[in-house]
């Protein structure tokens, strides 16, 4: 059995949402959830990585198509938004992925003295827990630093409806149409080489979780086995010998 973390249960699931691992009491149905969700969370974080690329590259043909008009046509304006109102939904899913993982780095920890001792060759000593989050506040930092250079804030595309309404103020003219297309490929860029970090991350817990599943059981095993060894062993038949009886 691989283990890999679940997005199971808590707020939404595959969709980006975090985990509550917390609310898991048995640690039996713990690690099963944390391994059966294994295909799910590799599936999405190589999905939403292609899914950036994408749009990296659809926003480069927009930007092209606008150097060749005066201003882009509506409905080719409402691919736009389309395409980045997706990358934002990224960035909040990658997001979720994160803090979901890292929130199960910790549950584990404190339920498995095994765990929380096992080596997992992160370097200076780091946890997988405090590695997402460092994964996170750069993502957070580096979309924020985006923005700003082109004066907007980062609150400006946190939700659906700011993002939008940001990019409509901007289509109004061609110069703001090229900023938002740049604005959005730079931010779709910086996401690709954030999340292909984030499958990195994710590729080396599960490797990790799985060999201390691995080693965990092959101490239960052997422990199972020195009983039945125990238990089974034949015993000798000590008839025809002295005949235990009072001496006086």
């Amino acid at each position: 059995m691989t283990l890999i973390p679940s997005a199971h249960a808590g707020g939404g699931g595959i969709t980006g949402g975090a985990t509550e691992w917390t609310q898991i009491a048995n640690n039996g149905e713990l690690i099963s959830l944390v391994g059966n969700s294994a295909e799910q969370i590799n599936n999405q974080v190589t999905q939403i990585t292609q899914l950036a690329q994408q749009i990296q590259n659809q926003l480069k043909i927009y930007a092209n198509m606008l150097q060749n008009t005066a201003q882009l046509p509506n409905h080719v304006w409402g691919q736009v938004e389309s395409d980045l109102n997706r990358l934002q939904s990224i960035v909040t899913q990658g997001q979720g992925i994160a803090f979901s993982m890292g929130n199960a780095d910790d549950v584990l920890k404190q339920r498995f003295q095994s765990f929380s001792t096992f080596k997992s060759n992160l370097p200076n000593g780091a946890s997988f827990s405090s590695t997402y989050e460092g994964w996170s506040n750069t993502n957070r930092d580096t979309i924020a630093g985006t923005l700003k250079a082109a004066n907007l804030t980062a609150e400006q595309f946190q939700s659906e409806e700011s993002t939008m309404s940001s990019l409509r103020s901007m289509s109004e003219s061609a110069d703001g149409q090229m900023k938002a297309l740049q604005i959005g490929h730079e931010i779709a860029a910086q996401e690709v080489a954030q999340l292909q970090k984030l499958r990195g991350l994710v590729s080396q817990q599960v490797t990790m979780m799985g060999t201390w599943y691995q080693s965990e059981q092959a101490q239960k095993d052997l422990a199972q086995a020195r009983r039945e060894q125990f238990f089974n062993a034949p015993t000798n038949d000590i008839r025809g010998g002295q005949t235990m009886e009072p001496r006086w």
